[in-house]
């Protein structure tokens, strides 16, 4: 599509003014009112429902010529958020978890991943579309790993949807549920630190780790974050193999036996981004303002989700997608437990960042 041609530039800048606009709402919403803060929902999140309330009760009101803009951003402005999001990691960070943090990080991101698409698409006979996009958002990094994934798997944007809505649902249960187990004494041999690694390798989304890892203390609050930012950055490697599984799935059934690997160039954009943000050339507040930019662009991109997005196409899929993301959040909440307390037991739970 030529988004900008002489006929269709005007409908495409109106339909990027009019995701704005959802965009600012959502985000003032979130500063507005209290009920948001207390449950950690982003801003990311109150933009698809805004858009998918719109989309179904008022598109009618929408000028269908302003879908290219709805298009953009759901595309291209999802992918320059995606490499903006490289600002938030520096290597160091990466370097302070230490090989026990990045080791209980690796195996989640893959376990997780392989469990969820196993029972999604084995089991449960869910479209693989579906099935990686819900997989993605709950062993990485929740919505943003959902829209980071969907260009790859070419999946229709209500499954995008579908995916985020799991990722909600469970992020949040997950953030009251781990502080309460921890007080409560039902996490033995698990100290603050360890808390903290758990939290951060098991929670969906980076809010939802913040939560969780506050609400016992700056400590597990800091560990947590900073454990977590070792399963971002294995959001590059993810989306590679991904992708060269899916070229070569595509080659196998055509029957040509030849793989054309398409490489998400966002993604490298994303680790050069992050490899410049190490070498600290730019102003924190700079930094800052690169950041905000990029809150606003990952949250254009979700409320162009979901004004694409058609509620009679959830009833098509039903209760799967949630079947499956339950399977996964046993996995992470269980399984988590005990290979988080097993590793570091194994390897100690210091490593740099916890010294």
């Amino acid at each position: 599509m030529a988004f900008f041609s002489k006929e269709n530039r005007l409908n495409t800048l109106n339909g990027i003014w009019f995701v704005a606009l959802f965009a600012m709402s959502a985000i003032y919403l979130r500063k507005e009112f209290q009920i948001f803060q207390e449950l950690e929902i982003s801003p990311l999140i109150i933009a698809i429902v805004l858009g998918m309330i719109y989309s179904n009760f008022l598109k009618s009101k929408f000028p269908e010529e302003w879908m290219s803009g709805i298009t953009f951003s759901a595309k291209l402005i999802l992918r320059g958020a995606i490499i903006l999001y490289g600002f938030r990691l520096t290597f160091q960070q990466i370097y302070a978890v230490g090989m026990p943090g990045l080791t209980v990080d690796l195996i989640m991101v893959v376990s997780t991943f392989l469990i969820g698409s196993i029972v999604a698409i084995k089991l449960l006979k869910l479209d693989k579309q579906t099935a990686f996009l819900t997989a993605s958002g709950a062993s990485i990094c929740g919505a943003a790993a959902v829209l980071a994934t969907e260009p790859v798997v070419k999946a229709e944007a209500h499954k995008s949807a579908i995916a985020v809505s799991t990722v909600v649902l469970f992020g949040t249960i997950s953030m009251f549920l781990y502080p309460i187990l921890f007080k409560a004494g039902l996490l033995p041999d698990m100290d603050i630190a360890t808390y903290g690694i758990y939290v951060g390798a098991t929670v969906h989304e980076v809010a939802h780790v913040v939560g969780a890892g506050v609400s016992c203390g700056m400590v597990s609050c800091d560990t947590s974050v900073i454990i977590k930012m070792g399963r971002v950055i294995m959001l590059v490697p993810f989306l590679l193999i991904l992708g060269w599984y899916l070229a070569k799935s595509s080659a196998a059934a055509d029957g040509n036996g030849s793989a054309k690997l398409v490489i998400p160039w966002f993604a490298i954009g994303f680790i050069v981004v992050a490899g410049f943000n190490s070498l600290q050339l730019l102003p924190t507040d700079v930094v800052k303002s690169i950041i905000f930019i990029d809150d606003l662009m990952l949250t254009m991109a979700m409320a162009a989700l979901g004004l694409s997005t058609n509620f009679a196409k959830f009833k098509e899929v039903g209760m799967k997608p949630i079947y499956a993301a339950l399977a996964m959040f046993l996995w992470l909440l269980v399984g988590g437990y005990f290979i988080t307390v097993g590793i570091t037991s194994l390897m100690g739970s210091g490593g740099h960042a916890f010294m």
